[in-house]
């Protein structure tokens, strides 16, 4: 009987902590996340479902011979978002989860 009830309290908090983790993907998806390359000149902002929602481009960098260059900091800045995100989820997870590891149930 004991363990009946152990395992009911076990149950419930397992339930608790997903449905936490519910809300925190929730709230986590639609926050943004910015991030910049080349001392500024490109921005990339990425929502927390790893979509990009708009890059920005200082208009005094794009020249037609420098259109790699440019490129190239724009997949930074977008890649930077995403990590940014990505970490974010992750930390906001393990907080809900108090760093348990679920085995790929997230």
């Amino acid at each position: 009987m004991k363990m009946n009830r152990q395992l009911g309290k076990l149950m419930k908090q397992a339930q608790a902590m997903q449905s936490r983790m519910a809300e925190i993907e929730e709230e986590v998806s639609s926050r943004e996340f910015t991030a910049t390359a080349g001392g500024g000149v490109v921005q990339a902002v990425v929502n927390g479902k790893h979509e990009l929602k708009s890059i920005k481009i200082d208009p005094q960098v794009v020249r037609a011979d420098e259109i790699d260059l440019l490129e190239d900091l724009i997949l930074a800045a977008v890649n930077e978002a995403q990590r940014t995100a990505e970490a974010t989820v992750k930390a906001e997870m393990d907080k809900a989860t108090g760093g348990m590891d679920l085995g790929g149930m997230l």
